[in-house]
């Protein structure tokens, strides 16, 4: 007895298919992609087999199939992972949009008690309840848009009791949501109101951090990833190091904000320091590149922010020239409200110049790969978790190509191998 059958793809895109880890330049070139292919999800949601439709119609002849898709004319991906997101806040920034596109700066709204610390103060506001009602709704509208692994920050509560609450809102939602989510403890997002940057960096070492080694090992709280927003007026690189390396000290993987608006070594920080990846990096030095592909530090590049803030883009080109790990992220937050990697893939390829095939890559085996989920996730391969999205097109390259079109276009969203999106409108629309 097996979960899911999916039978006859048109194409099946594995993009790996010798468990590698991660997909630089040249590998990202060539995604494996087979035709007139098959997949099976056993019952414990992992792949048991994947390859041509005959071979494993005669492979599993005598098998039985909780569910059988046929996927005549369509594509079979591995599910989307966004590797880097805001999503759990109250209180939405659409005043400050309009104060970006008459000519305010993302720091200037920032000094004037606007951005983060408007929806701090929101966020410190709302219960628990409020807050993961509103977080689950957006998990599933990126579910919906082909996102089955999510990586989570908090971060809008600055104080030991706000960032608690809303790592208890992500821990909720990992235990009750078939979304997978890797969460981020993002404590020095800013320097709250009435402190200095070295005694929000001190209450984050002596407090923050010993009360989370606390709840990890009671099982209350399990978080995957620290982060720092390493910027000038923000944190500066000692503080930022001084924050990650304690949070490495309990188990914490680095993931941080580096390098957006000013050039300040993020990239030297976290290659030195052993980051597990850099998020932004649209100032990065060539020597911080250099630092970042020697130490296979993945650089996650949010081509929504550029793109809203108006910033130069992220060298991605450079990047993955370089031999650089690229990896995709929506940053979705109120100040970048994106929920679709679809859109996302699409941005990096018009704007960062980046191709189809190292766009997909990017979100997913390398954004798997940021999180420290690349033996689980990011691929259709035996062993992997059966994650994966049927797309009504004989070609997987729509996804990317077709501008905001995911939302008639993906077919099923599969996580374990169950089928937890299934999209009614695609049966209505002819295959195009």
């Amino acid at each position: 007895r097996h979960r899911l059958l999916l039978e006859n793809a048109e194409q099946l895109v594995l993009v790996c298919g010798r468990r590698e880890p991660y997909l630089r330049r040249d590998g990202a070139a060539s995604l494996g992609v087979l035709r007139a292919a098959s997949l099976v999800v056993g019952l414990d949601g992992c792949i048991k087999a994947v390859g041509q439709a005959d071979v494993i119609r005669n492979q599993f002849s005598e098998a039985m199939f909780e569910r059988i898709i046929d996927c005549s004319g369509k594509c079979v991906l591995p599910g989307l992972v966004d590797a880097h997101t805001h999503p759990v806040w109250a209180g939405d920034r659409v005043h400050e949009f309009a104060m970006k596109l008459a000519g305010a700066s993302y720091m200037e709204i920032h000094q004037a008690g606007g951005g983060i610390h408007f929806t701090v103060e929101h966020t410190r506001k709302a219960t628990e309840d409020e807050l993961f009602t509103s977080f689950q709704h957006r998990l599933e509208r990126m579910l919906r848009a082909g996102s089955t692994l999510v990586e989570c920050k908090s971060g809008y509560g600055l104080n030991l009791e706000t960032e608690l609450k809303m790592l208890r809102v992500i821990e909720r939602a990992k235990k009750s949501m078939d979304i997978g989510i890797s969460s981020t403890y993002c404590g020095a997002h800013a320097v709250p109101k009435g402190k200095t940057a070295t005694e929000a960096t001190d209450d984050i070492i002596n407090n923050h951090l010993p009360k989370l080694k606390e709840l990890k090992l009671s099982g209350e709280i399990h978080v995957n990833n620290i982060d720092v927003f390493c910027e000038k007026g923000v944190f500066d690189l000692e503080s930022t190091r001084r924050i990650l390396k304690a949070g490495k000290n309990i188990g914490l993987h680095i993931n941080f904000h580096g390098d957006e608006l000013h050039p300040m070594k993020s990239a030297e920080l976290g290659a030195e320091l052993g980051a597990r990846a850099i998020s932004h990096l649209e100032e990065v030095t060539d020597e911080g590149i250099v630092a970042m592909a020697r130490a296979k530090c993945a650089a996650v590049l949010l081509p929504t922010t550029a793109y809203m803030l108006r910033l130069k883009q992220p060298q991605a080109r450079k990047m993955l020239e370089e031999g650089v790990i690229v990896a995709l992220g929506s940053d979705f937050n109120p100040n970048a409200y994106c929920f679709s990697m679809p859109m996302v893939m699409h941005l990096a390829c018009v704007n960062m110049k980046m191709s189809m095939n190292e766009a997909l890559a990017a979100a997913t085996i390398n954004a798997a790969y940021a999180l420290g989920k690349s033996d689980t996730h990011g691929s259709l391969e035996v062993g992997k978790q059966g994650d994966l999205l049927i797309i009504n097109s004989s070609r997987w390259e729509h996804l990317i190509y077709q501008f905001g079109g995911h939302e008639a276009l993906i077919n099923y969203v599969i996580v374990k191998g169950k089928v937890i999106y299934e999209n009614e409108r695609c049966e209505t629309m002819s295959n195009y």
